[in-house]
């Protein structure tokens, strides 16, 4: 058994409010979801990577109540969405702009990638990369 590399991969948050999170990545990436509907919006990252925001109440009616309640850590990291960009900076004042909050300005990182911190409405930490 393997992973079949001939689909998207989908990495999927779990938000508060999904019109206001639909909102902020569409004024942060500067495009609109290709999916957007009750419970479920998709934002196509890479040409097989889509970013998916789902309601917190959404996810627990699926798995039928039988995890701890995301809304429970609302504003606590709970993810880390590492994109790699041409600008760190310009995607840094984005984030500020569409209502995230900076944590740290793009500098050069002992691992060598030039990155900008920050997160969105719901606490999930967005980084925004460069390799030098």
């Amino acid at each position: 058994m393997s992973i079949n590399k001939n689909e998207n991969l989908m990495i999927i948050i779990y938000v508060k409010d999904q019109e206001k999170s639909k909102l902020f990545y569409e004024e942060l990436l500067g495009y609109k979801p290709n999916l957007h509907v009750p419970g479920m919006t998709e934002f196509q990252l890479l040409n097989n990577a889509l970013l998916g925001i789902m309601p917190e109440e959404g996810i627990m009616r699926v798995l039928q109540n039988k995890i701890p309640n995301p809304k429970e850590a609302n504003g606590i990291p709970r993810s880390e969405i590492y994109l790699f960009v041409d600008d760190p900076d310009e995607y840094y004042i984005r984030l500020v702009n569409a209502g995230g909050t900076g944590i740290s300005k793009a500098e050069l990182r002992n691992w060598g990638d030039h990155v900008a911190y920050g997160s969105d409405l719901d606490g999930h930490i967005l980084a925004f990369a460069k390799k030098i």
